[in-house]
């Protein structure tokens, strides 16, 4: 299939272009005025949904408020041109930051409250916008609606039918472009990796509150444009049509096209405007049918139009030879593994109750660079509470824990990480819908910056920050021998590749202290000795290593020092050849009585 081929080959934003192009240039093919409105439409409704897919399908905000954000922008624009400013550039740009303004103020409290507290709060502001335009009614012009809004002009000039069709149609292509940047570059991992867990997205070094607010309000500018856009479409506005219904019109299109996607956002606005909208019935039952459509779109359609389209497109692949055979894994090489700067980490008389249950109580740690530092216990002795509060996702009840000349007990988790901790989980987390690259290049986040505008604009500083990221991660994925699963989708890799996985993010990060929790655990035996050599390098480079792993006998080989916890408390602590002769440390970890059994145990690999 030679045609399929070149289309393959073209880059992922020309077709869309494309189809855009097309569309803009549709009244030159003498297109009347009732499918140009309904084009406009279109592209109204994609402007709110679009938005509702960066906060809700990326980063993972269940916000109801675009209609309210659409009311601000609208009626922003519409009281502009009642006071004569007319030009449509001044009106969007007006709009766009009103509404913005109103996300930030109602996305601060829910956000702080949490995920659940945002949707009330968002589903709330969208009921009371009737109220507050009744209350403003002397500048809104209340229930009655707001009219007078005269013709939009750009540069003093009138715009006639035709030219404000090219504007709506531009801005929406342009407003597509930004999301598009947005959601490729490293911001569109990092959201990504919010919505997959805080508690990941924190130990990369991101705020997680402020990435959430960023969503919300980066997701509310295009309902402000979408709104400065209807105002000036019908030249009359009216609280009843930013109600209830709206908002669930877009949280019905952005399921059935795709919240996850860029381009979901216009199919599914596509299909609600041109579909049931246009039946009168419909709308005396709009909630009702709204309500199937999610019901039926969340659970025989998930992940929406897009997902079956991306369906389509890997079995096309598939039929025109585009998909090899599963690349086969060479192994790890031989990738110079730089010197690290390894800092002591020491945590000193450090105590954590839970209710009356005294998780921890005064344990002391400490791990130097170029050694590794294994904690053992047996389940529920605590280990993996001390690893969370190093991370600062616990706070002490008391004690002491430093990275180097820093106290982090204090700080949040992502000023941890910034500090230098870098970790991996019992349980790996990786981000739904990213390769393997961009899930190893997610660690980097905290090492260089690159802004929000940047990645719009694509500036130099961009590339560069981009550049260095994919080199980086493409040579830590040498390193753990995975670099022939760069393009995978990192989900998808069976339990063992995913903890190589999770090592080689925490590794990219170039951390001073690395806490490995039970990441042999699931590996087979190759994968178990491709993480051992991986752990003596990262040694050897100068690193400081906290092991925390049940595989005694990878624990005797690796650790230059153990630690072992029992009911919360330090029980043992020394080399490996004094651990494994401790008669408590036998009694307590491994769950035998004489050390001749214990010696029989380590030898054949058992676990406890």
């Amino acid at each position: 299939m030679p045609i399929w081929r070149m289309l393959r080959g073209l880059p992922s934003w020309a077709l869309p272009l494309t189809l855009g192009v097309v569309v803009l240039l549709l009244p030159l093919a003498g297109l009347g005025f009732t499918a140009t409105r309904q084009i406009q439409l279109v592209c109204i409704l994609a402007l709110l949904v679009s938005g509702l897919n960066l906060s809700l399908g990326y980063a993972g905000q269940l916000a109801l408020g675009q209609a309210a954000m659409y009311a601000a922008g609208a009626y922003t624009a519409g009281v502009l041109s009642v006071a004569g400013y007319t030009d449509i550039l001044v009106q969007l740009v007006a709009a766009g930051v009103v509404a913005l303004a109103v996300g930030l103020l109602t996305g601060v409290p829910g956000l702080r409250l949490g995920s659940w507290s945002l949707a009330m709060t968002s589903f709330f502001l969208v009921l009371l916008v009737p109220d507050v335009i009744a209350i403003l009614g002397d500048v809104t012009g209340g229930r009655n609606g707001l009219s007078g809004i005269a013709g939009a002009t750009l540069f003093g000039a009138p715009l006639g039918p035709d030219a404000f069709y090219t504007v709506v149609v531009v801005v929406a292509i342009g407003w597509f472009a930004v999301l598009r940047n947005i959601v490729v570059s490293r911001h569109g991992v990092a959201f990504r990796v919010l919505k997959q867990s805080p508690v990941l997205a924190s130990s990369v070094g991101i705020s997680v509150f402020r990435m959430k607010l960023l969503g919300y309000a980066i997701g509310a500018f295009p309902a402000g444009l979408a709104g400065a856009l209807f105002a000036n479409l019908d030249l009359y506005i009216s609280p009843e049509a930013f109600g209830f219904t709206l908002a669930t019109t877009v949280l019905a299109a952005s399921i059935l096209g795709g919240s996850t996607s860029v381009y979901g956002a216009a199919v599914g606005a596509a299909i609600m405007q041109l579909g049931p909208n246009q039946s009168t019935e419909f709308q005396q039952y709009a909630l009702v049918f709204h309500g199937a459509f999610l019901v039926l779109g969340g659970v025989l359609l998930s992940g929406g139009l897009a997902k079956l389209f991306r369906g389509l497109v890997a079995r096309l692949d598939r039929a025109a030879g585009l998909t090899g055979p599963p690349p086969t894994d060479p192994g790890a090489r031989e990738v110079d593994l730089p010197a690290l700067r390894g800092a002591t980490l020491a945590a000193s008389g450090v105590s954590k109750s839970f209710g009356g249950n005294q998780a921890l109580r005064e344990v002391t740690l400490r791990a130097e660079p170029g050694r590794v530092t294994a904690l053992i216990g047996p389940n529920g002795s605590g280990k993996t509470t001390l690893l969370n509060m190093i991370c600062g996702f616990y706070r002490t009840d008391a004690g002491r824990i430093g990275v180097g000349d820093t106290e982090v007990q204090r700080l949040a988790p992502h000023r941890v990480a910034r500090v230098g901790v870098a970790r991996t989980f019992q349980t790996p987390s990786l981000p739904a819908g990213v390769s393997v690259l961009e899930a190893v290049a997610s660690g980097r986040y905290l090492r260089q910056r690159a802004s929000m505008l940047a990645a719009v604009l694509r500036t130099p500083g961009f590339r560069r920050v981009r550049d260095a990221d994919r080199a980086e991660a493409e040579r830590v994925l040498d390193l753990v021998g995975m670099a022939h699963l760069r393009d995978a989708e990192a989900v998808s890799l069976p339990l063992g590749m995913r903890r190589l996985l999770e090592v080689a993010r925490a590794l990219v990060a170039e951390p001073r202290v690395l806490l490995l929790d039970e990441a042999a655990s699931g590996m087979d035996e190759d994968e178990v000795d491709r993480l051992a050599a991986l752990i003596r390098r990262i040694r050897d480079a100068g690193g400081t290593v906290v092991l925390v792993e049940h595989n005694f006998r990878l624990v005797l080989d690796l650790a230059d020092d153990i630690v072992v916890l029992a009911h919360g408390q330090v029980i043992a602590h020394g080399p490996p050849s004094v651990i494994e002769r401790d008669p408590r440390v036998v009694r307590e970890y491994l769950g035998i009585r004489d050390a001749d059994e214990a010696r029989s145990t380590e030898l054949t690999g058992e676990r406890a």
